[in-house]
């Protein structure tokens, strides 16, 4: 995914700059960027590669070289940024939380039109770059970033370092959160409200769905008035939220309890303990024990001193070696015990296949699997949620292949459509269905767990507290468009 911190201050920015595009880190793994202007030295860049590395190691040696009052740093998933221009607006450097699915048929559309790209070492176009163009085509930057709304098919917030303060633009769905806060002489806005406490930043206000500020140390000018209609990511909570972290007003870790509690409430399975996988599936475990009246017990703990995230390593073994090493059971909790755990999601179970073996090999008795959400049928075209490239490579996905006697080996959401029809894929995404329930029941197989579950649609909105109609719940449902 990606996330990102801009600050503007009656004083040097580089402090907040630095600490508050860190406190983004656990939303991306690939890149980070930092740019800064001051009046006298003008604007200064640096980018950094993430993927064995931490980002406060890349960039604790260059912080000197940061000069100025406003700043803009990105933590990326995807393309190197900032992207640092001069154009007939001004000069300017630009970063983003984008997903850009018809990233190739616009840029045949702009070199044809006689711009240029600077190509990436993959031989792909920076997303980044792209969306800069296409500001730059307007007249102003609130036509500019109106260009990039209606253009593309995906997402795209964003934040734009000017000479005369930081513009600020919320995807026009609201997909992706902009968050502001303010202090004594500074202003800043970022993806993640847990950059905020440490810094002394209070909560201002939440940025709505193709909203346009600019931020200066002074306050904020409101460039757009938010649009009416929002479909914001329910993963937020879910998955890629850091347990302090409120959106639209809504907690991270307060929803995952609420999650956990009310699925717990209707649980009547025998167990001994209820633990979460860390991190994501604590909030929810500590919820589901209040609600079931078990005791909570942490079975399992993360060592992090080396490994942040599961898939930061290039390669998927590396990876599944990765998640195995920082996941450590607790012997002493499990043996002999019926235990219930507590995860976000499953995307393609692989992982989990192996955790559970390893429970049973410490000598678990039962081994029950609840998760936090419904689960995902379709791939995500809104946000880069996982690195699958096709709906197929999702567990569901296989086991409704195998279910419904299929030889599909096409592409699906992510790429193109798959050849399951749609009337069937909404019955395997229907509760307690025929359907539901053998895939359930499947999945759970062949995890080799006692039980699985996984929560409603209905429980996950309440549990988050906005209308239905205001959140993308499309991986679970297909509801979403663009």
């Amino acid at each position: 995914m990606g996330g990102f911190f801009g600050t503007i201050s009656t004083r040097p920015c580089i402090t907040d700059l630095f600490y508050g595009t860190d406190y983004n880190s656990h939303l991306g793994t690939k890149r980070g960027g930092l740019a800064t202007y001051s009046e006298e030295k003008g604007f200064f860049r640096s980018i950094h590669n993430l993927e064995s590395n931490y980002f406060r190691t890349r960039f604790e040696s260059e912080l000197t070289h940061f000069k100025g009052n406003s700043g803009i740093g990105v933590i990326s998933d995807t393309d190197p940024q900032p992207i640092m221009v001069n154009s007939h607006l001004g000069k300017m450097a630009i970063v983003t939380v984008a997903r850009i699915n018809n990233l190739q048929e616009l840029t045949a559309e702009l070199l044809a039109q006689g711009e240029h790209f600077s190509e990436m070492s993959s031989g792909k176009t920076n997303p980044t770059e792209l969306i800069t163009i296409l500001i730059t085509q307007g007249k102003s930057f609130t036509e500019g970033i109106n260009n990039v709304f209606n253009r593309i098919q995906g997402s795209c917030s964003m934040l734009i370092l000017t000479e005369n303060g930081i513009i600020a633009a919320r995807d026009r769905l609201g997909r992706t959160p902009i968050v502001l806060g303010h202090k004594d002489g500074a202003w800043a806005a970022t993806s993640e409200s847990t950059a905020f406490p440490n810094l002394d930043y209070d909560i201002d206000r939440f940025l709505g769905p193709g909203e346009i500020v600019r931020i200066t140390a002074d306050g904020v000018e409101q460039m757009q008035a938010p649009g009416q209609d929002m479909q914001v990511c329910s993963f937020l909570w879910v998955y890629y939220g850091f347990p302090t972290s409120t959106y639209e007003g809504r907690n991270v870790e307060a929803m995952r309890h609420s999650c956990g509690y009310h699925m717990g409430q209707h649980d009547d399975t025998q167990v001994d303990t209820v633990s979460g996988i860390p991190d994501s599936g604590v909030g929810m475990a500590t919820g589901y024990a209040e609600g079931m009246g078990v005791p909570y017990r942490r079975a399992i703990s993360k060592y992090t001193p080396t490994w942040p995230r599961s898939f930061m390593p290039g390669n998927q073994l590396t990876r599944n070696l990765v998640a195995k090493m920082k996941l450590i059971p607790n012997k002493d909790a499990l043996e002999g015990k019926r235990c219930l755990f507590c995860d976000d999601s499953i995307v393609r179970g692989t992982q989990l296949r192996d955790n559970v073996r390893g429970l049973f090999d410490l000598g678990a008795k039962e081994v029950h699997m609840r998760i936090a959400c419904p689960p995902l049928i379709y791939g995500c075209p809104f946000l880069n949620f996982s690195a699958s490239k096709s709906d197929l490579e999702l567990i569901t996905r296989q086991v409704i292949r195998d279910l419904e006697g299929e030889h599909d080996t096409s592409t699906g959401g992510m790429g193109a459509e798959a050849t399951t029809p749609s009337d069937i894929l909404q019955e395997y995404a229907r509760t307690d269905s025929p359907r539901y329930r053998a895939m359930v029941e499947e999945i759970g197989r062949r995890l080799g767990l006692t039980s699985l579950r996984f929560n409603t649609l209905e429980i996950l909105i309440k549990s988050i507290g906005l209308p239905k109609d205001q959140v993308c719940t499309h991986c679970f449902d297909g509801s979403s468009h663009f």
